[in-house]
């Protein structure tokens, strides 16, 4: 009663801290009465915490004595099974931590990586740790009860990558670009050598051996070269409001660089998912995409022209949906 008593006079604070490779962001919510009063996102240059960091967060948890702090969990070890049992079938049980989900699911990460998050913030303490696994089932909750599709959530680094039939799970796998990083660098550079091969050199070129004609009809066959680009729609998005299309017509050569690692990645765990026994595989045509990085148009083309997916993008406020999951927790 004195709790309630009390949440009446004080505001509630969130502040939410997502890692990267090189920076963090921290994103803080002041709720009162119900509605948000305050909220910001600021970024550092660490991998953790430092005394920047430490001086800004302390500014709103001093604010109230109801505040909480949430990491999402970066741990290289970590996933999501189809099982609450039998976890050894899949991983090995001795070095995780393991949460049951709705009695059916288990999502996993590894111990010693809970233990360096709690160590990493002891200046601020932690209150709540999520699973990117998490956050992607919320936010496609509507698509993964009623679809068969691949879902994922794009991070700068991490693939969360999850495959639904109607709620059950088939298969998920957490993707580390730095890990597979030296593969895809050298299928990206085999592929610019080739269009270096076809290039012209304008200077070995004998204008005379042309023919006009001959080249005009070509041109011809590259008439409706845009058709490529056209993908089938899926009817319960609306084109206004979730399926976003990227309207740069230039990309920058690293971003191009870096969607095809991340379609390597995809391509490689579908793969896998249909050639591993212990999954339940079934053929699957729609893939899903939580975008939070701002993807070029790059890697829809990669997935609808090289693997014939139906491909729907949704831009994903990541440290707004780790806010929500904390105050979903208080309820």
């Amino acid at each position: 009663m004195i709790s309630k008593i009390l949440e009446t006079l004080y505001s509630k604070v969130f502040i939410n801290i997502i890692s990267a490779q090189t920076s963090s962001t921290v994103y803080v919510e002041v709720v009162s009465r119900g509605e948000v009063s305050t909220s910001l996102s600021k970024s550092f240059q660490t991998k953790t915490i430092n005394a920047k960091m430490l001086e800004f967060v302390k500014l709103y948890t001093e604010e109230s004595p109801f505040h909480y702090i949430t990491i999402l969990d970066k741990s290289d070890k970590q996933g999501f099974l189809p099982t609450c049992k039998d976890i050894s079938k899949y991983t090995d049980e001795e070095f995780i931590k393991t949460i049951c989900v709705e009695k059916k699911y288990s999502l996993y990460t590894k111990a010693d990586s809970l233990k360096d998050i709690k160590y990493d913030y002891q200046s601020i303490g932690v209150d709540f740790i999520f699973s990117p696994f998490s956050i992607l089932n919320r936010f496609f909750k509507d698509k993964i009860n009623n679809d068969l599709a691949i879902f994922l959530l794009l991070e700068e680094n991490h693939i969360s990558l999850s495959i639904f039939n109607k709620s059950k799970l088939l298969y998920a796998e957490y993707l580390d670009m730095k890990e597979n990083s030296f593969e895809s660098d050298m299928l990206m550079d085999t592929i610019l050598d080739e269009d270096d091969d076809m290039s012209l050199n304008l200077d070995d070129v004998n204008l005379d051996d042309i023919d006009a004609d001959e080249g005009i009809d070509s041109l011809e066959d590259f008439s409706n070269i845009e058709d490529l680009d056209s993908g089938m729609d899926i009817e319960e998005f609306s084109e206004a409001e979730e399926v976003v299309e990227s309207q740069v017509d230039d990309e920058p050569i690293d971003n191009i660089n870096e969607d095809y690692k991340r379609f390597i990645l995809i391509q490689d765990a579908i793969s896998a998912f249909y050639h591993d026994e212990r999954f339940d595989s079934e053929f699957v045509e729609k893939i899903y995409i939580a975008d939070s990085i701002n993807i070029s148009k790059d890697l829809k083309k990669y997935l609808e022209e090289e693997m014939f997916l139906n491909v729907v993008v949704r831009k994903i406020s990541l440290q707004e949906e780790l806010c929500d999951m904390a105050k979903m927790e208080l309820k």
